[in-house]
């Protein structure tokens, strides 16, 4: 089965939405596609603890009204297929979309690195923690500390004691001057301001990060390095994010290309690649408001209506004046790449420590050496760390993106075939 789209959307969030609402008005057929069970992305994810904010419901239904619009949930790219066909999958069957347009709304992920002690079980991503609790996971009554840096360590955290969990601290690695400059551009974005008083916690330090987990068979409690001085913490749960990683595989497969980590884009949005576009955090991470208007961008400009693109370009401007503030301010200490030691894992997949990494010089060679990044989760956890602690660049992923299922993969090989 080939399904075709004018305008196909890959990724649900914020941006993704906002781009359907925009070319809806055109009359495409527009095809969204997310691998969550419903639009909102990461920031907006449902679940039996989730609360989900006015904007998001409304722009479901909105979603849900429109013919054209067409939305595949609890559905994965697994490859491209052919020029401007992608093989999808859910957990039925696999099929070709063949599109006119694309526009990227792939997101990002949390940045983890290394530290001794962190794949014991207790031990958990900043932003994994948050989606858990979304989920249904109990907290009631576990002590917990999160540290990295960025203001998702605070939302985790507001979730978590939402949710009945003891917040013993929440350790920032940004420095108090770092933190306190921000918070003073905060009135800029009166709503970010009145986000951060919601957030609060008297918990929170800055110039502290994560030495190491504590335990044997599971998580006990940690050792922080807090202003200077070391601290020990006994706890049920840590939770760590520095910061985020875009994701930008399925874009460098179709030859996208990048400015820095995060896909390459225009005044309108669109990349490198003729009638491929891309918004929101695969293209740089400022926030979901810089993704809705970003993500509105691209859908009009998708559509040939330059003028509508172009009246969001001042919104546009003034939250990416938000996001280089805050990209300034959280930027990672040098000193977070000496947290591993020589037998701390890095590939969780396949077991490969730091000290089997530290001497090669690219991905290439460490993964002859050592099968770094050749395990279940194909490099998404251990490269961005890598890139961060040695500046390995990533290679081009190469399908299949995603485990599939072998009908699915035969597919494949009749696309490239004909």
């Amino acid at each position: 089965m080939t399904e075709f789209a004018d305008i196909l959307i890959i990724g649900a969030g914020p941006a993704g939405m906002a781009a359907a609402l925009a070319a809806e008005s055109s009359g495409a057929r527009i095809v969204l596609l997310d691998d969550n069970p419903n639009p909102g992305g990461q920031i907006w994810r449902d679940g039996p603890q989730a609360h989900l904010p006015a904007e998001a419901r409304q722009m479901r239904e909105r979603l849900r009204a429109y013919a054209n619009v067409h939305c595949h949930v609890d559905t994965r790219v697994i490859a491209n297929a052919a020029e401007k066909t992608l093989l999808v999958e859910n957990a039925e069957q696999g099929w070709l979309i063949a599109y006119d347009r694309l526009i990227l709304c792939t997101g990002a992920r949390e940045l983890l690195l290394p530290f001794p002690g962190w794949t014991l079980p207790g031990v958990t991503g900043a932003g994994g923690l948050q989606a858990l609790v979304k989920g249904g996971l109990p907290v009631r009554s576990e002590r917990l500390v999160i540290a990295g840096s960025g203001p998702l360590l605070l939302a985790s955290a507001a979730t978590a004691r939402h949710h009945g969990a003891q917040v013993l601290r929440i350790a920032e690695q940004a420095s108090r001057a770092a933190v306190a400059s921000f918070a003073a551009k905060l009135p800029r974005w009166p709503g970010k301001l009145w986000q951060s008083f919601s957030l609060f916690d008297a918990h929170y330090r800055t110039g502290t990060h994560v030495l190491e987990a504590l335990g044997r068979d599971k998580l006990e409690g940690v050792r922080l390095l807090q202003q200077g001085k070391t601290v020990e913490l006994a706890c049920d749960r840590l939770a760590c994010g520095f910061g985020l990683i875009p994701n930008t595989q399925l874009g460098q497969a179709l030859c996208c290309a990048l400015d820095g980590q995060a896909l390459a884009v225009d005044e309108f949005q669109a990349t490198t690649r003729d009638d491929h576009y891309a918004a929101g955090e695969c293209t740089g991470f400022g926030g979901s408001e810089l993704a809705l208007v970003e993500g509105a961008i691209a859908g009009y400009a998708a559509v040939g209506n330059s003028a509508a693109a172009q009246q969001l370009w001042p919104r546009r401007v003034r939250w990416q004046g938000f996001a280089r503030a805050l990209n300034q301010a959280f930027a990672l200490d040098g000193r977070l790449k000496s947290l591993a030691r020589g037998d701390t894992l890095v590939c969780r997949c396949e077991d490969v420590p730091y000290e089997a990494l530290s001497g090669h010089t690219d991905w290439r060679e460490a993964k002859l050496a050592s099968r770094c990044g050749m395990g279940a989760c194909q490099g998404r956890v251990c490269g961005a760390a890598l890139e961060h602690l040695f500046g390995w660049k990533s290679p081009v992923p190469r399908p299949p993106f995603s485990p599939a299922l072998v009908e699915t993969l035969i597919r494949l090989e009749d696309a490239s075939s004909g």
